[in-house]
């Protein structure tokens, strides 16, 4: 799901910032008088400045020179204190300046009084670190639930199991998606993410069904034939670079490019063939998930602006690609009404899928007897599942690949298991997906240390008193109506109250019990026998603490889809092949928009194994840099 982190504070459309990877810029809404004082205060320390100051004050009269000194004194008076609030930064305190004005009279009262402010500055968002990372370090200053204030907007941030628990599961429906949702309607339209929570309800009624156990046979079959186009490319690269020479590939976009090929044809019938090929529509695709980041990422809304979408050439070409893919998507829903074979859902979950032309998401949707959704809602559905279930998926088999190679035991372990369930060059099936446990917690670990998305945005619907937490104030916190949070799912994940050795990517985590007993009586701990039939670590054996696909109510409903989608790629490809970091893993990097992502690719060298009996190095786990 994508984290809009930053245009959050656009929505107030009174502050900005302007990040173009290396640099931040901070604009004011002030006057442009009050921007041209800064500059003449600025040019105070030039010599031809002070030459014509001096021929000014010699020719001009004392009652000329009050209205100047009237209008210029309250200007240097501000600078002043800027620069006192902001220690010697005035960016910082421009900004402080700006927040102490708009919250006493233009930010309405959201209540939070007693929730501590970060102490940081504008200039710590300056740098290349992703957002969330200084999220991080406010987080062990500040607490578990602090807020973070820029300007006029004022976010919650929260950090702490029991507030997500309450924000999740106790009082869900009391939140909606907020800014996010206000970023992502443009695209997504009324899917499931943006939803407001009536239309939520109706959709999700209609969706969750189609994933059921006959569906997920069959998709495990497309998983599989998926993966072999991936695999054919990796020995056609190795064979052109010759004998024992290997392959050189980014696997980032190759994970990019399988990701899109298994939505489109488990979802909607479409087969990109991306790993192979590229069309139109895969270059609208991609061209659509270029512009969904930089809204996450941009600080200022300006494709709200009716004519952006005739003169801004991102915006024509983003318009452009939307009309390609709605294109396809509509002929695809016609055509599936077209075919409609209506039935109960009970009846349509029985069907034996192999035998079904188009096993897809979308013709579950079109076949279910009662289930009338317009073809627009059923365009946003598919257009959101496309978006949200492509590049996440992506990230968690790169990040998952990133840490293997840097860990020979975990990935020994990984081999044994994969040589033992699916033998040689084995197809894996359903039931063997079951039994790869060390590859899924894996594929979990991967996203403890990178989750996608490290952010979840939540707005207030109504007055609300927050719990107090492991460590807040015991009287809770008090918020109105209007209120934006951030629940941090990165600080959940690297808390060292909430696991041992955060950092260090270890699998065998997900099966041993860790209690803190500081917190005994107000967080369960992880508990994995509390996992029940679950397939993998979640929100209920760890009491919130982790929290890879949400949880509560609007959980997302894709994640056993993504977990058995990632589970076959990486069990196939760790079957036939060994990969290793072909740069440092400083040259990788981390950059945020729609996931949390590589900065520059992860070019990996990839040869063939040589045996599919491979023995323990017995090397000690290590931690995995969470590169900024």
């Amino acid at each position: 799901m994508i984290a809009s982190t930053r245009s959050a504070w656009a929505s107030s459309r009174k502050s900005s910032h302007h990040d173009n990877g290396k640099s931040c810029s901070y604009s004011l809404d002030v006057p442009s008088a009050f921007r041209r004082r800064n500059e003449h205060f600025s040019a105070l320390n030039t010599g031809s400045y002070r030459k014509r100051a001096a021929t000014f004050t010699t020719s001009a009269s004392l009652s000329d020179l009050l209205p100047v000194a009237a209008f210029l004194t309250p200007g240097l008076s501000t600078i002043v204190y800027a620069y006192f609030k902001g220690k010697g930064n005035l960016k910082d305190g421009l900004s402080r300046v700006l927040t102490e004005v708009s919250q006493g009279y233009f930010q309405p009262n959201v209540g939070g009084e007693n929730i501590p402010i970060a102490e940081g500055e504008l200039s710590d968002l300056a740098g290349d670190e992703p957002l969330f990372k200084a999220l991080y370090k406010w987080f062990l200053e500040s607490g578990g639930v602090f807020k973070l204030v820029f300007g006029p907007k004022a976010f919650i941030v929260v950090s702490d199991p029991v507030v997500v628990r309450h924000l999740l599961k106790e009082n869900a429906f009391n939140y909606d998606k907020g800014v996010l949702a206000e970023i992502l309607e443009p695209i997504m339209g009324k899917g499931l993410i943006p939803a407001d929570l009536e239309t939520w309800k109706v959709r999700r009624r209609a969706v969750v069904p189609a994933f059921h156990k006959q569906y997920y046979e069959a998709m495990a079959s497309m998983f599989v034939a998926c993966t072999e186009r991936t695999c054919q490319k990796i020995e056609s690269t190795i064979h052109q670079g010759g004998q024992g020479a290997g392959a050189m590939l980014n696997m980032e976009a190759e994970f990019l490019s399988l990701g899109l090929d298994i939505i489109g044809l488990g979802v909607f019938n479409y087969d990109f063939g991306s790993i192979t090929s590229e069309s139109p529509v895969i270059k609208a695709v991609y061209g659509v998930l270029k512009e969904a980041e930089h809204r996450s990422t941009f600080y200022i809304p300006y494709w709200n602006i009716p004519i952006t979408k005739y003169v801004v050439p991102r915006q024509v070409k983003f318009h452009a690609d939307l009309a390609v893919i709605n294109e396809c998507l509509d002929g695809l829903i016609r055509n599936a009404k077209e075919t409609r074979q209506e039935d109960d859902y009970e009846a349509l979950q029985n069907r034996d899928y192999s035998n079904v032309k188009d096993p897809s998401l979308l013709r579950f949707l079109v076949d279910m007897r009662g289930e009338d959704a317009t073809n627009k809602q059923l365009r946003d559905d598919l257009m959101t599942m496309l978006i949200a279930g492509h590049e996440t998926t992506a990230a968690v088999l790169t990040w998952a690949m990133y840490c293997i190679a840097q860990n020979p035991d975990v990935e020994a372990k990984l081999l044994a298991e994969i040589d033992s369930v699916m033998g040689d060059l084995q197809a894996p099936t359903m039931e063997d997906l079951k039994k790869l446990n060390y590859v899924r917690a894996s594929l979990a670990e991967s996203l403890r240390l990178y989750p996608q998305p490290p952010i979840l945005i939540r707005r207030a619907l109504a007055d609300d008193t927050l719990p107090a937490g492991l460590k807040g104030d015991p009287k809770g916190y008090p918020i109105g109506k209007g209120a934006d949070l951030f629940i941090s799912v990165w600080n959940l994940h690297h808390s060292p109250h909430l696991w041992r050795d955060p950092e260090v990517f270890r699998p065998e985590r997900f099966s041993e019990k860790f209690q803190n007993s500081e917190f005994k009586g107000k967080w369960a701990g992880y508990n994995p026998e509390a996992l029940g039939s679950a397939l993998y670590p979640n929100e209920v054996a760890s009491d919130f603490a982790f929290i890879p696909f949400g949880g509560g109510a609007r959980k997302c409903i894709g994640d056993q889809f993504a977990l058995f989608e990632a589970s076959v790629a990486l069990a196939m490809l760790l079957q036939r092949y060994t990969f290793r970091l072909a740069v440092p893993p400083s040259q990788v990097g981390m950059a945020t928009g729609a996931t949390i992502h590589t900065a520059n690719g992860m070019p990996m060298k990839i040869v063939r194994r040589t045996s599919t009996a491979v023995k323990s190095t017995q090397a000690e786990p290590r931690a995995v840099s969470t590169l900024s």
